[in-house]
């Protein structure tokens, strides 16, 4: 199994999401301890089977002769085959051990992985690079000639498992540009060695994993370098034929229909079963398993807790009734082509009485009625940045319902602005927009509600908005590439209220202050900075029955964290622990129970499960098996009251 290692200390930034970084053989021997592992290339080694190894496996970092990409170009390395074998057999001990290795890690932030070359390889490897300094540089495979069918399995697989992070039209957000001029640059075999390897900096490793095929990978380094197709727009008529009430309010119970504890029910995402299954909270009993649509992002929970809503990656919106005597879909709607956020009505008067659902594409929102689904105004978004571009896509990334008033607020990825929708007026209009930073992505409130605290990650940046005022509180810097989900609030002893983000991109957990009003000298401001063992971060969440406050590293690439979850101490303010939750895939996300007694992390794999700890020990106490990628959990009670 190829393993990537990334070591501390904190190093630069790099580009997020294509590449694994770091060099393949760059020659200046330093002084180290010994002489390692491996040996000098000899003249055993064959130039064409290294080039094809090149090709298939290198040059997703590495170009021959066209320029530094996420490593060097390897055309401009020393010639020294004897360190280049020795880095090339055990990549960690050559960066450790040796002064260029050290160099080397401080120059682009990560160890190279460990692909567990055979010598035979690295021999390949040395004769193909002899041979081509003769030649000069490396020229890019020809992409392959797509037929109509290929181009539209390649589009819709770059909709599914790319859109999120690149963007429809490949300008990049979370994850960077790789438009036809860049992806022509990168070229056939560095896009394949991308898709099937990932990135030390948050990229999945597709297929390596099976998630895409070579045929897969073939064809969509092909599209990549074709102009993307315009996408087609979702007018309110398509968005109301799509609408289907199964079970109308009259017909649905007026009280529970069952003896349980349907506030402290879990509703787990099956992500790509396209299903949630829904748990007793108590007994830890499954009770129901519902398809809900494609690649399903996140559930909601009504005002009062008794619906859920689920939104697919296809836009589907389920509404699901938690007191009939089996949770039941009660009504879908389809307001989006595309999207990952809704939330329902909250403020006073207003309960349950509402839905917004909030697009990646097209650039709308559209509100529903939030018992039956009835398709009620649709918007477009404003196209237009904070810094005055006209945008092709603006996308709405997150939404959160205010406590205070009648109004949601969202996201917009690739504006920088946050808006508010005030759905006490008619047509329910986005009345006003903020400036913060660009892009958005997600985000909570504080332990208030007043603010609402935002990741712009491509930024580095976290943003705070003061809903109650309509403004911008504070953007401060955090790390490489922040991903709170929604946060964590806490106290912290000397602080008072504080929040956090970890990274994608760095092995940092940023805590800031969070409380403007007895501690503003904190305020909005990173006050602790705790070194975790990887970068790879997606969630951090705590509840005020449990004195931790957990980090998953579901991202990492070092061969072990992805594994592991990391206890943070709020008393001690001090990284307590870090253990393997996962057995089968990578541990990701935190829901704690009603109480908060309990901790439910899912272990993300094809063949996954649902691990319960409890809250104070960490011990495990029970394990779900026989879940299909589990990866999100939703708690009524604390997704009902925003408690994390």
């Amino acid at each position: 199994m190829m393993k990537h290692r990334q070591l501390t200390p904190r190093t630069a930034s790099i580009p997020l999401l294509l590449g694994l970084s770091l060099s393949l053989g760059i020659a200046e021997a330093g002084r180290g301890p010994g002489p390692g592992p491996g040996g000098a290339g000899d003249d055993r080694g064959d130039p064409t089977a290294g080039e094809a190894l090149f090709r298939h496996t290198c040059s997703g970092c590495h170009t021959f002769g066209h320029g530094d990409h996420f490593g060097p170009d390897l055309a401009e390395r020393k010639l020294n085959d004897g360190w280049t074998s020795r880095f090339l057999t055990d990549p960690e001990w050559a960066t450790t051990y040796t002064g260029y290795g050290r160099r080397l890690l401080q120059e682009w932030g990560y160890v190279m992985p460990d692909f567990e070359l055979t010598q035979s390889q690295i021999d390949d490897l040395l004769a193909f690079f002899t041979a081509q300094d003769v030649l000069g540089p490396l020229e890019h495979t020809a992409p392959a000639e797509l037929s109509e069918g290929e181009f539209s399995h390649a589009m819709n697989t770059y909709f599914d498992r790319c859109a999120g992070c690149h963007g429809l039209y490949r300008t990049g957000a979370t994850g960077p540009d790789i438009g036809v001029a860049r992806s022509e640059w990168i070229g056939t075999d560095g896009l394949g060695a991308l898709m099937r390897y990932g990135s030390a900096g948050g990229m999945p490793d597709f297929g390596d994993s099976g998630l895409l095929t070579e045929e897969d990978i073939t064809l969509l380094a092909a599209y990549l370098q074709q102009p993307p197709p315009e996408p087609p727009a979702l007018p309110m008529e398509d968005i109301q034929a799509s609408w289907n009430l199964s079970v109308p309010v009259a017909d649905r119970p007026t009280e529970p229909e069952h003896e349980r504890n349907w506030e402290n029910f879990f509703g787990v995402v099956l992500r790509d079963a396209g299903q949630i299954a829904i748990f007793d909270g108590d007994s830890h009993e499954e009770v129901a398993r519902l398809d809900v649509g494609f690649a399903v992002h996140i559930l909601r929970s009504s005002s009062s807790g008794r619906y859920y809503y689920a939104i697919g990656r296809d836009g589907l919106v389920s509404l699901i009734d938690l007191w009939s005597s089996e949770p039941a879909v009660v009504a879908t709607v389809k307001g989006c082509h595309d999207a990952r956020s809704v939330d329902g009505s909250k403020f006073t008067g207003y309960e349950d009485q509402y839905l917004i659902e909030g697009c990646y594409w097209p650039p709308q929102y559209v509100t529903f009625d939030g018992l039956t689904l009835e398709p009620l105004a649709r918007v477009d978004l404003p196209m237009t940045s904070i810094d005055g571009d006209t945008l092709p896509e603006n996308r709405v990334a997150s939404i959160v319902a205010s406590p205070f008033e009648p109004t949601w607020v969202i996201s917009l990825k690739e504006s920088g602005y946050v808006g508010i929708v005030d759905y006490s007026q008619p047509d329910f209009p986005l009345v006003t927009s903020i400036a913060t930073e660009r892009f958005l992505h997600d985000g909570g409130w504080d332990h208030s509600g007043r603010y609402f605290m935002v990741a712009a990650n491509a930024s580095d940046k976290m943003v705070v908005v003061d809903v109650s005022e309509r403004s911008l509180a504070a953007s401060f810097t955090t790390g490489d590439t922040p991903h709170p989900g929604r946060g964590a609030n806490w106290e912290d002893p000397v602080y008072g209220w504080v929040n956090a983000t970890p990274h994608i991109g760095e092995n940092t957990l940023a805590i800031y202050g969070a409380d403007p009003q007895a501690h503003p000298e904190y305020a909005w401001q990173v006050v602790r900075e705790i070194e975790l063992p990887s970068a790879g971060s997606l969630f951090v969440k705590t509840h005020p029955n449990t004195p931790w406050v957990l980090i998953d590293m579901t991202l990492s690439s070092d061969g072990s964290s992805h594994r592991q979850v990391c206890a943070y101490s709020k008393a001690d303010a001090v990284i307590d622990r870090c253990f393997d939750v996962a057995t089968r895939g990578r541990a990701v996300h935190f829901e704690f129970n009603q109480d908060g007694s309990e901790v439910w992390v899912s272990d993300w794999a094809q063949d996954g499960a649902t691990v319960i700890l409890d809250s104070q020990t960490l011990t495990e106490i029970d394990r779900i098996e026989g879940l299909t990628t589990p990866t999100g959990k939703f708690n009524v009670h604390n997704t009902a009251h925003e408690v994390y």
